[in-house]
């Protein structure tokens, strides 16, 4: 059977996300504890077409692009809880096909691990996406296959890099969510309303380490 193990880590989002998975990846689960606040974007986003720069250099917050797609998140330190599973190739039966597939596995394990420390109900998104007007902008507005919802809202979203030795699902949830902080630092022409956005659901545990572990050992 195999065992995943918590790894921490203390540092910035654009180190954290800039590490590379070993040739010799290891069945882990990679917490990170965000050290600086940052606007992170996904692969096809233009900074000059989504951010307000000026609104990110007054707030103190860098921006950061993932290798991976979808929208904008906004992280912050203590507000945020931002975890990265590692799969290595072969380690868990059935993942080999659909691209989706591992988001999947990890979605179901995280939503039947978290239901009953939440209030509320718990679903997993299953194949597919589910697009907003905004959701290309904001990573949280849409659904993708495998992230968590509490009655209906989005709790943890998931994306996924791959390589020939493992895939990476890169993970988040919001403890506190002040979707105004977010829309004031994006470009003022062609972005939404506070009112416009889809609402999202946040989980704050008095005790993330204990709940990260024993998600860890729960895989």
């Amino acid at each position: 059977m195999t065992q995943f193990e918590l790894i921490e880590f203390a540092e910035s989002p654009r180190r954290f996300h800039g590490r590379e998975l070993p040739d010799s990846a290891a069945p882990q689960v990679w917490w990170n504890r965000l050290t600086e606040p940052a606007l992170v974007l996904g692969s096809t986003q233009r900074v000059e077409h989504v951010v307000d720069e000026t609104a990110c250099a007054e707030a103190s917050i860098e921006i950061v692009r993932r290798r991976s797609g979808g929208g904008a998140v906004l992280l912050i330190p203590d507000e945020v809880v931002w975890f990265d599973v590692i799969v290595p190739t072969g380690a868990v039966a059935g993942l080999g096909g659909d691209v989706h597939a591992p988001m999947l596995w990890l979605g179901e394990r995280l939503g039947q691990f978290l239901a009953p420390v939440i209030d509320g109900e718990t679903t997993v998104k299953g194949p597919g996406m589910v697009s907003t007007p905004w959701s290309t902008l904001i990573c949280f507005d849409g659904l993708g296959p495998g992230e968590v919802l509490v009655d209906g809202r989005k709790l943890v979203g998931i994306s996924q890099r791959r390589t020939r030795a493992a895939s990476r699902l890169q993970c988040c949830w919001y403890r506190s969510y002040d979707p105004a902080r977010l829309v004031g630092l994006l470009d003022a022409v062609g972005r939404p309303a506070v009112e416009e956005l889809t609402p999202v659901a946040t989980l704050d545990p008095d005790d993330v380490r204990s709940v990260l572990s024993g998600f860890a050992r729960s895989l």
